[in-house]
């Protein structure tokens, strides 16, 4: 299944912090119902290639939307055609590779968010 990673910078907004217009966008996510994983810098999202172009321009739109003048969004999208990975699968592959001392400190993972049923 493909894998989105999206990021939103809102720009010339009053207040360096935008988790507000991130929050937004997690929201977009979930309205969906597509499984995602929020990190420190951006969000992971899995899904069918129309499902994530859709939701990739809602969340666009939700930064727009909620105020700021300008977006920039950056989109990387991963998919496979050899063989069936998720999000999961593809950070396990990694980190079976890693040291146990590196695993553990792998394992403060990001915040889950399964999809919604």
């Amino acid at each position: 299944m493909p894998v989105m990673e999206i990021r939103v910078t809102p720009v010339g907004t009053e207040s360096a912090s935008f988790s507000s217009y991130v929050t937004e966008a997690c929201r977009a996510i979930e309205a969906a119902g597509l499984k995602y994983d929020l990190t420190a810098t951006g969000t992971v999202v899995e899904g069918n290639r129309a499902d994530l172009f859709a939701v990739a321009q809602k969340v666009h739109g939700t930064v727009l939307d909620r105020g700021a003048p300008r977006v920039v969004t950056e989109i990387t999208i991963d998919e496979r055609r050899d063989r069936p990975v998720d999000m999961e699968t593809m950070v396990e592959a990694v980190q079976e590779r890693l040291p146990a001392a590196r695993r553990q400190q792998a394992d403060v993972s990001p915040v889950r968010h399964p999809q919604a049923e």
